[in-house]
């Protein structure tokens, strides 16, 4: 299969294992675990300068703090959302560039990532 990158400065080249497991790392479904994780991926020397793994980590981020309020709103219903927070790590471990509708434009566009 082939894989599509459109993260600034990151092509499918340019993505090592460690990259690939860092960015699945960082979608870790809402445990402790998840803030941390994203965060972590983002202040290591060897990571933070890596264009898939800040992309995903930021991403990851983001989606999570637009989710709490709408697991709140919905009595936590919404928490149901976090479910696909599996399948963004999945792609990211395979190296596919995970797009979260309205949200990876957007951080994008920010310059975050």
């Amino acid at each position: 299969m082939e894989e599509h990158q459109e993260i600034a400065g990151a092509s499918t080249t340019d993505v090592t294992s460690n990259d690939k497991l860092w960015a699945a790392l960082s979608w870790l479904p809402p445990t402790p675990l998840w803030p941390l994780m994203a965060i972590l991926a983002l202040l290591l020397d060897e990571t933070k300068d890596r264009p898939f793994v800040r992309y995903n980590a930021v991403l990851s981020l983001v989606t999570g703090a637009a989710l709490i309020p709408i697991s709140i709103v919905t009595l936590g219903c919404g928490a149901l959302l976090y479910l696909v927070f599996f399948y963004w790590a999945y792609q990211a471990f395979m190296g596919q560039e995970v797009k979260v509708p309205f949200l990876s434009d957007w951080v994008k566009r920010q310059g975050w990532a």
